[in-house]
């Protein structure tokens, strides 16, 4: 934790699969192996491979600990610590020594990742040391897969997914799917049927089936309808066991940790937030809309209007290298 304030970590924020979780953003913003159509961070500035070192893990567990001192404080429950940064988590090199000082807090910790470098063994290895992993998996055809995650040029689907399939074979967690939804790439039935049948051999705890509810990187993606997603649900369910939807709002309960700008900043940077959950939030904080008006202003928040919702996001205006902190 640095003397301006939290760093690394952001919330705890309502998720949809993890009840209450407090984020951790151990990579810099927008450093990915994909860079996809719907992502709700905005574009990919730094395509790369190559894992690295971008922060202390000494650093991030004295963020966490201390963001769990003030939740603390505040009686705010914590169901999960959750490694969900602004880019691929497993680039971080020293995700498996973060894993390993986080577990010692006594709060179960998961990582959300696309699963691109589970071809590699040291990454099965750390990833193998978390309660909770979630593998991203919207198709299993190498054309379909580059339209809509847009990998790094250097990855190959075949490798990837072998990869899964041996971290699957061995993990002790729990382990999870989630299939992002986009209409008119990934929603067909055989396309579908594919990627139900690859998710039923890993043998997951939940199948999760999500749509973009948020503002995504292109202007032109879209939800399928109502039809479409109830017709993905069943074809899913014929392959695995359980299946779930993750198309709801999650609601507007953030936490206040006591500074309502840095709150709101760190929580966009990951999460962008509904007009509604913005409310609530300064409600808890006793504060007014003036100051998400200045943050408008100087540019440090971003307004986006999506299917009829306004949502507020942290805005980037430089890349950020891996020598500079976020």
């Amino acid at each position: 934790m640095t003397a301006s304030g939290f760093q690394y970590s952001y919330g705890p924020v309502p998720s949809r699969r993890l009840g209450k979780s407090l984020g951790i953003n151990n990579i810099p913003s927008k450093m990915c192996t994909y860079s996809c159509l719907y992502c709700q961070v905005g574009r990919t500035t730094a395509m790369m491979l190559d894992r690295r070192a971008f922060y202390q893990p000494e650093e991030i567990f004295r963020d966490v600990r201390g963001r769990l001192a003030k939740t603390n404080e505040t009686a705010e429950p914590v169901d999960y610590l959750a490694f969900v940064p602004d880019g691929e988590p497993t680039l971080d090199i020293n995700l498996g020594s973060e894993l390993t000082m986080l577990k010692s807090l006594g709060i179960p910790v998961g990582v959300i990742t696309n699963g691109s470098l589970l071809w590699r063994d040291d990454v099965r290895e750390e990833l193998a040391k978390a309660d909770w992993v979630s593998l991203k998996i919207d198709a299993v055809k190498e054309r379909i897969w580059r339209r809509i995650d847009r990998p790094h040029k250097l990855l190959g689907l075949s490798t990837m997914l072998q990869g899964m399939k041996e971290f699957a074979e061995t993990f002790t967690g729990k382990l999870v799917t989630e299939t992002m939804l986009v209409q008119d790439i990934n929603e067909s039935d055989h396309c579908l049927r594919e990627i139900a049948e690859f998710i039923r051999n890993l043998q997951p705890s939940a199948a999760y089936l999500s749509i973009p509810i948020r503002p995504p990187t292109l202007k032109w993606v879209r939800a399928p309808d109502e039809g479409a997603v109830n017709r993905a649900y069943r074809i899913f369910a014929e392959k695995v066991k359980h299946v779930e939807y993750l198309i709801g709002y999650e609601g507007d309960a953030f936490a206040f940790t006591g500074d309502i700008k840095k709150d709101l900043l760190s929580i966009t940077a990951v999460h962008p937030m509904r007009r509604e959950a913005v409310d609530a939030l300064l409600s808890k904080a006793g504060a007014s809309w003036a100051i998400v008006d200045r943050l408008l202003a100087h540019g440090e928040l971003a307004e986006i209007k999506h299917d009829g919702h306004l949502f507020y996001l942290r805005k980037f205006n430089t890349a950020v290298t891996p020598s500079q902190p976020l």
